[in-house]
């Protein structure tokens, strides 16, 4: 890892994102000036939907994006669209979705539901219901096809006995159109980052059953994603990138009051033209959860920072990819390990952060769900504080099984 501060080879770079408050990084590293002290003039250009994003970065238009953590291992492999080599070195984040559902099922799944994280429980009752009745699947909608609200939406309906490919009827939305599908009755509900959930409850047309982090403690979301060949081209930009990025999440990270502050900036016209009340409740962890008044406290609804949230792990992207291959996007024989070493750059990642004289992992890969509550990777000066990973089935993913060494 190199003690100096990398000096950019551009000076101009363009980076593209959607009006998700997980986009908060991109927006701080802007308005804060941590881009400018790393010589960098950046440009961000919102988007309308996460093909147009994907195309846009795919010819060039864009020099890297807010993306999908799953989006850059599919465009790598030519899943759902375009195929280009792309590249990601920095999470931009954990956690951060939700699953709503329209405000009529969603009152009737809370009279028997246990609680938000088991409500799909109640759900499969209604579905086994309609099935019966030889009514319609219910239609739900995810961002993208190759992404973690398509997977953790899976994933909790599956843990509730709901065939995701048989019981129900799944359809992709931009995540800005959520809410207005919502209110139309065209869907019955989504999974979407924020603020999308918290103005469909502010609106009283939704509810939050549950939220991402209830599935899946502290998954991946958002990464930073280059092209493979302009991070060869412009290592050291992409290096001053990584770091003025990690810093505006750790600033994130710092208080609820920068968190107060980040929401009043998200708010403004230029980025997600919402008001402040609507984006705020998520980033301090008072979540507004049901039209009438319910609210979770979710300390832990975005983590920026902390966990180690920026280091992209390779074991997270052998997640992803088996969720592929469980859905049917990508063949059984495919060589996972290969994908997730070719696209997931760990490597980078220390050698951009290293003058930040930050605790970094020194191994690629972790097991994922045998953690309930903050732990420990490694001894010493080298110890790393990790948060919880537990699924909401309680299994355990453990990247060794697909042939990875963690090492």
């Amino acid at each position: 890892m190199t003690a100096n501060k990398p000096i950019p080879e551009l000076a101009q770079v363009r980076l593209g994102y959607i009006p998700l408050t997980d986009a908060a990084p991109l927006i701080i590293a802007l308005e804060h000036g941590h881009f400018a002290r790393y010589g960098l003039d950046v440009a961000l250009s919102q988007q309308t939907s996460w093909a147009t994003l994907r195309d846009k970065l795919g010819v060039g238009y864009l020099d890297g994006a807010h993306l999908l953590a799953p989006m850059a291992l599919a465009c790598s492999l030519g899943i759902e669209g375009l195929q280009q080599p792309l590249v990601t070195a920095l999470s931009l984040g954990l956690n951060g979705n939700a699953i709503t559902l329209a405000d009529n099922l969603f009152r009737d799944m809370q009279v028997s539901a246990g609680g938000y994280a088991t409500s799909a429980a109640a759900l499969a009752a209604v579905v086994a219901q309609r099935r019966a009745s030889g009514a319609d699947p219910l239609t739900f909608a995810s961002v993208y096809p190759a992404s973690n609200h398509t997977y953790l939406l899976r994933y909790w309906l599956s843990a509730a006995g709901i065939d995701p490919d048989r019981d129900v009827k799944l359809i992709v939305v931009p995540p800005p159109q959520m809410v207005q599908r919502l209110r139309q009755g065209a869907i019955y509900g989504y999974c979407v980052g924020e603020p999308w959930n918290t103005l469909a409850v502010r609106e009283g047309v939704g509810g939050i059953a549950a939220t991402g982090h209830d599935v899946w403690n502290n998954a991946p979301e958002k990464v930073l994603a280059v092209s493979a060949a302009w991070a060869e081209r412009y290592p050291a930009t992409h290096a001053a990138l990584i770091s003025a990025l990690v810093e505006a999440a750790q600033w994130l990270d710092a208080s609820l009051e920068n968190r107060r502050e980040a929401a009043v900036l998200l708010a403004r016209p230029e980025y997600l033209d919402l008001p402040v009340e609507v984006i705020v409740g998520s980033l301090v962890g008072d979540v507004a959860v049901d039209p009438r008044g319910g609210r979770r406290e979710l300390s832990d609804f975005h983590v920026f920072h902390r966990y180690a949230a920026n280091f992209p792990w390779r074991s997270h992207a052998l997640w992803m990819l088996e969720q592929m291959v469980r859905s049917g996007q990508l063949s059984e024989d495919a060589d996972l390990v290969a994908v997730a070493e070719a696209v997931y750059r760990p490597d980078i990642y220390r050698r951009s952060v290293g003058h930040l004289g930050l605790p970094v992992p020194v191994v690629d890969m972790k097991a994922e769900g045998g953690h309930r509550g903050v732990w420990k990777l490694g001894e010493g000066d080298e110890a790393v504080t990790l948060g919880p990973d537990r699924f909401i089935d309680n299994a355990v993913f453990d990247p060794r099984v697909l042939g990875a060494k963690i090492a």
